[in-house]
């Protein structure tokens, strides 16, 4: 009964993923701890590979599209993935599953979850108003961003938190993307989360599963769930008012977010 449970969480985080875009991540955590019981730990480190794994499949079908502008994904790699090896060193010596690192892992992925409703909440209001297509001739300064460090640090940001909670990678990473890439298309901004997303949470999960943080068995489990979930989603999505489902997200993850850090 258990497993037919872990296969249905899965399958609600893909159809919602797929339907919406926002991370996995901030959905799948807090419904690992909360309704499930599962360490803090346990649940970051198999999230983790659970994002990966997910977002390799629709990496692939967008780079066949030619939509993905590597430029972007580098720029926010040269932060994140240095950040994340680092944060895993500092994990690694302090153990995950001790009580500091509990401490941190549940009040961060509290304050990422009420970044991400901020994040989730925004995209409803102004994601409408981001360009949908590039200027002939604007396709180089379009992948500039404002300034060439702030991918770096946002990169940087992005890269801690997402190790430490597993959240981070989608709804608040294109938000950052929509303020630093302003002349960038919505549909090149979302590729370009998902696609920065995969290195950055193979190397989070790895790491974690280097120090027993991955439950495997869970995480088949889930995967199982989240791919028809996935499927069925991206095909609904023009059908569902996304602003309405977005809106309650942000709720519920406000929700969640101001739970975590009271615990």
């Amino acid at each position: 009964m258990h497993d037919l449970a872990f296969i249905f969480a899965g399958f609600f985080v893909g159809f919602v993923v797929g339907l919406t875009g926002v991370g996995g991540g901030s959905l799948m955590t807090p419904i690992l701890i909360f309704f499930f019981g599962v360490k803090p730990y346990l649940a970051v480190g198999t999230d983790l590979l659970f994002a990966a794994f997910t977002k390799l499949g629709g990496t692939v079908k967008l780079a066949r599209a030619r939509i993905i502008d590597w430029r972007v994904v580098a720029h926010l790699s040269a932060g994140s993935i240095p950040a994340a090896l680092v944060t895993l060193y500092v994990l690694n010596r302090v153990g995950p599953a001790s009580a500091q690192a509990q401490g941190l892992m549940t009040t961060t992925l509290g304050f990422a979850l009420l970044l991400t409703a901020a994040a989730t909440l925004y995209k409803a209001i102004r994601g409408k108003k981001t360009p949908t297509t590039i200027a002939t001739g604007q396709e180089e300064k379009a992948a500039k961003p404002l300034h060439w460090t702030l991918p770096i640090l946002f990169g940087a940001l992005i890269g801690t938190m997402v190790t430490l909670t597993s959240v981070g990678a989608g709804a608040i990473g294109v938000t950052v993307l929509m303020i630093l890439y302003p002349l960038l298309p919505l549909p090149r901004i979302v590729a370009a989360d998902i696609a920065y997303a995969v290195p950055l949470t193979l190397v989070a999960g790895f790491g974690h599963a280097s120090m027993g943080s991955v439950d495997w068995p869970l995480l088949a489990k889930l995967l199982v769930g989240s791919i028809p979930g996935i499927w069925i989603g991206s095909h609904l999505m023009t059908r569902i008012p996304e602003r309405a489902i977005r809106s309650l997200l942000s709720v519920l993850l406000a929700y969640a977010g101001l739970k975590l850090i009271a615990l």
